[in-house]
């Protein structure tokens, strides 16, 4: 299962890790909503819900308690982030870029990657008899 949805970013990301920071944080804030839908309808999920992100250092800022200068720009209410990453709700994971099967949804791709995405998503073409 997955949610998608679409909006102007609504402050001005001064490091691309400060961006992906904010995505995660909004990502995971979406992921623990689903979650406890989920939940009230009786499905329970075991562990950690996975979030895949393709910058090392928006991980990083998540992983570390420690307020550095450069993270002190970053508004408190995306470090909430951090506390459940650290309470174990949600698990950060490193996917290379290139391997972001989510792009599919949000990008102009040329057709191999369209094609390699989609058979990561398991979604395969079907003709029909009378398209030929």
């Amino acid at each position: 299962m997955f949610s998608w949805s679409s909006k102007k970013q609504g402050n001005v990301a001064q490091s691309t890790a400060k961006a992906e920071y904010v995505a995660a944080a909004g990502a995971a804030n979406q992921a623990i909503w689903l979650k406890r839908i989920l939940t009230d309808m009786g499905e329970i999920q075991q562990g950690p819900v996975e979030i895949f992100c393709d910058s090392k250092s928006a991980i990083a800022i998540a992983k570390n308690p420690v307020h550095h200068s450069r993270t002190k720009h970053i508004a408190i209410k995306y470090h909430f982030l951090r506390e459940v990453e650290a309470s174990g709700e949600i698990k950060l994971n490193f996917c290379r870029s290139e391997d972001q099967i989510a792009d599919i949804f949000t990008k102009a791709l040329p057709r191999d990657k369209f094609q390699f995405l989609r058979m990561m998503l398991g979604v395969s073409k079907k003709h029909i008899k009378e398209e030929y």
